[in-house]
This record gives C-alpha cells, structure tokens and sequence, in this order.
C-alpha cells in the first residue's frame, strides 16, 4: 500500500474568525510514502503534523489537493478522549464481532451474526493475547476506557495492531505516556514490522530508528533520506551554508555601497575641475552647459547602476534571511519561591487510595516533600502517579493515613490534559483570563516570545494543538500573580516539538522554587538535574 499526498491545502474551519490566513494550516503539501517505509514527520508545534495524519485517514477532509489511500492506515492518535464512552473492545472496533461471537456461542444462529463475525473465531482470544502482549494482562474487554491511564490507552491502541494486521501504522507521539519497558516494546516492534510506519514523535531514540523523515512547515514538506540525527546534521550544513551566502553577500552589499559613494565623489570632484578648467579656458557659457549637461546624465547613470547593484544585494540578502530556519524558541520566566529552603511544605504518612475496595498501592505511601526538593515521581502505566498528584493538589482526598499540607501552601499542578486552557476563549482572551498585573502591550510580547504571532491571538484555543496548549498554560502561569510554594507538571515534554523542549528543560533546570516532574524521559529527567525519586509501584 502507497501513499499520495497531492498538493494538500489545509484551512481550519473556525467559522468564529474572520481572518482566514490564521487558520492555514499549511499548503501546497506533496509527498508520496512507499510500501514498507518507516518515517518520521517532524515540524514544530503548530505546523499541522496531527492534521496532516486526520487527513490520510480520512477524518478530515483537505481544502485544496488530494489524499490517495488505498486501504486506510491503522491510527494511534495522540489524544484518546472521544474513546472514553467506549469499552476497550469499542475502542479497537471489535465490539460488533465480540458481541456476534457470544451470540452464536449461546445458541443465536441469526445470519447477521455470522455476518458481522466474519470467521474469526478466535478474535476474543487474540485481543486478550494482545493485551497481554503490551502489558495488560487480566483487564477484560469491557474494561471501560475512561479507567485508564493515558499509558493504558497507548497501550490498547498498540495490541490492535495485532488484530486489525494493517499495511501502514500511524502514529501521533505514540511514547508520551508508555513507561520504559512498554517504550522499549514499542522500539522493537517498529525496527521488526513489515507495514509502513509513518511517527510523530519528539522522543528522539524513536526518530533515529526511523529510515526517512520528512519535514512539516506552513510552506509544505522536505524529504530527508535519514533518520533524525541525519536530518539534524543536514539541517546544519544548510545552515552554515546560508549563514557563509549571507556573510559573503553582506561584504559584497558592503563593497557596493562604498564604490558608489567613490564614484560619486569622484564625479564630483571632476565636475569641479573640468568647470574651472572651462571658464579658465574661456569655453562659452552654451558650451559649459553642454558639458554640464553630460556630465550630470553620466552620473545618473553611474548612479543608477550602483543603486541597481545595491538593491539586488538587500533583496538577495532578505531572501536567505527568510530560508534561514526560525531558531527563536519560547523563553520562560517562572518566579522562585519566596519560601526559605527546607521548609516542610507536605508530609504522607501511611497514605493510601482505593478505587471502590481495592487500595492503589500494595504498601502505603510515606514521604517528604521540603522547599526546594527536585523530585521525580515514577513507576509504570497504571501505577497511581496522576492519583497522587491529586491527591497532592487536594483534588482528591486519601482514604487510608494522612497528607498534611505546610499552612498557606500554593501550588500550581500543569496536567496532561492542559485543564486551565478554556476551549472556548481565544489565544489572546485565555492569556488576559489569567492576567491581573501587566499591560495589553506587555502580553501581546509574551505571546510572541513563546511564538504565538499576532495572526494566531483570534485562534479559538479548541483548535491549538497539543504542543500549543503547553506553551499557552506556561505563558498563563507567566502572567499569573501567584508565586506558587511547589510546581507540579505532568508529563511536561509529551506534546512539544523538539527545540522548544530544549528549551524547557533549561527553564525547568534554572527553576529554583520546589518541583515535583512525572516523565517517562530519562534524557529530561536528568537534564533538569532531579535531587529526589518516589517510586510508585502497581498493586
């Protein structure tokens, strides 16, 4: 099975905002992917990587162009909210047969049934292997998806690869939430499947194990024959190279600019002399015109050729400028605490969670959490992690031992499903939400430091993408009056393009107030320079 996509033009259809250029996705898309071929797509945030993926499986429709597809790719989305109504037998569309399957089994022998199950008898069986498979053994089919870590749905979207055998996989940050060994199943199955494999990822160990990547911007895509580390040296060498063209056209633009004004004084100076030189002659005044009138269109001339020479220079100049890549990344600026260090801010004695009678954790929970303390919680998908952060911010509250919280304590929890970001608002309306301190002017530089330009601030944020909606809760909590006692992110790194994780990761290794992190990155998590571990571990 191949892949064609043809001059594809995207317009979000945001029927709210007149300005239409804000919401070009990108354009004049075109590049075909072969039987077989594992690639990445890469681009910053925003450029339109996820809706380019709704585009090959037909969830969306393109403005302009075509989207050939035989047989429709199997999709691991990014974000698995508009399954949790769904069993985990909905979400891997095998529900119909399970159902026709057990029918049958119980004396149905209905037509239809025998239909819809098609001959595969053995599809039950399969999708509890499956399940196994990537770490879910004994959670039933009619498990209900809203149950489920963000790792677990992964995890479920995973095993129907299994079931569903297709040619060609997509796949949308498919390790943000996997712990480390379902992450290294899934560098497994990628090197050693036969489909075609087309990721979005910023997890780097991913990209590399990737043949070929392709390159998403507004003005289209470029192809890379290799993998990330390949992409990243290839875009160096372009970049040196427009940097030398620039440096070698600024001397040039240089050179140009001061023989004109040589010449021009030069001219000046013979028009000076040969004057003198005329009325010390005695040449006659109609003479002396004539002369003067040459002398003054030689100049123009000359003038008129150096000022041709410098303009080509400016314009050839601004136009490598422009093919130099944007390296301005969103820049940070959290306040620290005010509080002394080693304060106790939080205490867990003996804690415990239960979901109905069966308590989260197999031994009871027991820390200390001091200002200052760079902690990292971890453990496996399904192991509590998001219950404790809740349980920390006080949105939950624990049914076994006790959590004692410092007088006055604030926090600010930033979550996996950007819950501070209204849908509803625009760009510019959620920034001023969380306002009360600076000028109009004085966000409106924010947004473009965190690189929302002045086109994007009527955007409605339901239409940011994931990446998006973590620069704007930062850029939020920037503008915020309060000075939290502890910062609390989850799974931070998940939905951000590369060069603003860099980014991230120096703002987060500069904070100098109390942070608790929850990354399955290790490469983050040891560049933020994490002092402290809590290891949850699953009943």
């Amino acid at each position: 099975m191949c892949i064609h996509i043809q001059s594809v033009t995207y317009m979000h259809p945001d029927k709210d905002d007149q300005s239409i250029y804000a919401f070009r996705v990108f354009s004049s898309v075109s590049f075909s992917m072969g039987k077989g071929e594992k690639a990445a797509l890469i681009g910053n945030n925003g450029s339109g990587k996820s809706t380019l993926m709704q585009l090959i499986t037909k969830e969306l429709s393109p403005s302009e162009g075509e989207v050939i597809c035989l047989e429709l790719p199997y999709y691991i989305p990014q974000h698995f909210g508009q399954f949790n109504h769904l069993t985990i037998a909905g979400a891997l569309r095998i529900e119909g047969k399970i159902q026709a399957l057990h029918a049958i089994l119980q004396g149905d022998v209905s037509v239809e049934h025998f239909t819809v199950l098609d001959d595969d008898w053995d599809i039950e069986e399969k999708a509890v292997a499956a399940l196994h498979e990537w770490g879910l053994p004994g959670v039933p089919l009619s498990h209900p998806m809203h149950l489920l870590s963000g790792g677990e749905k992964t995890k479920v979207f995973l095993a129907g690869i299994a079931l569903h055998s297709p040619s060609f996989i997509l796949m949308d940050e498919p390790t943000n939430h996997l712990d480390d060994v379902s992450r290294e199943k899934l560098y497994h199955f990628i090197t050693s499947t036969s489909s075609g494999v087309l990721v979005v990822s910023h997890d780097r160990t991913l990209l590399n194990l990737l043949s070929s990547t392709y390159e998403l911007s507004a003005k289209g895509v470029i192809y890379y024959a290799g993998n990330y580390d390949f992409y990243k040296e290839q875009k160096e060498l372009a970049v040196q190279a427009l940097q030398a063209r620039l440096e070698e056209n600024g001397k040039q633009l240089q050179k140009a600019r001061r023989q004109a004004r040589e010449v021009m004084e030069r001219q000046q100076k013979h028009d000076v002399r040969g004057k003198k030189q005329n009325i010390k002659s005695g040449v006659g005044k109609m003479a002396m015109d004539t002369f003067k009138d040459k002398a003054e269109k030689s100049s123009v001339r000359l003038s008129h050729v150096h000022a041709d020479k410098i303009q080509s220079l400016a314009e050839s100049a601004t136009d490598i400028r422009k093919a130099l890549p944007d390296r301005k990344g969103m820049k940070v600026d959290f306040n620290s605490s005010s509080l002394h260090m080693g304060k106790t801010l939080i205490t867990v004695r003996n804690m415990n969670y239960a979901y109905q009678s069966d308590e989260l954790w197999p031994l009871p929970l027991d820390f200390v959490i001091k200002s200052g303390d760079r902690i990292h919680l971890k453990g496996g998908n399904g192991s509590g992690k998001t219950t404790l952060l809740k349980l920390l911010a006080g949105v939950l509250a624990p049914t076994a031992g006790e959590l004692i919280r410092a007088d006055g304590l604030t926090y600010v929890y930033l979550d996996q499903e950007y819950s501070i970001i209204q849908n509803g608002l625009s760009v510019l309306e959620q920034l001023s939400f969380f306002n009360n301190k600076l000028y109009d002017h004085e966000l409106k530089t924010i947004l473009n430091r965190f690189l929302f330009p002045i086109s994007s601030w009527d955007k409605k944020c339901s239409c940011l993408s994931g990446g998006e909606k973590m620069k704007l809760s930062l850029c939020c909590l920037m503008v915020s009056a309060q000075t939290p006692d502890l910062f609390i992110v989850d799974e931070p790194t998940n939905n951000i393009d590369i060069m603003n994780m860099e980014i991230l990761t120096d703002t987060l290794k500069e904070y100098r107030g109390t942070l608790l992190v929850v990354s399955h990155d290790a490469c983050f998590v040891q560049q933020i320079n994490i002092e402290k571990t809590i290891t949850l571990s699953c009943s």
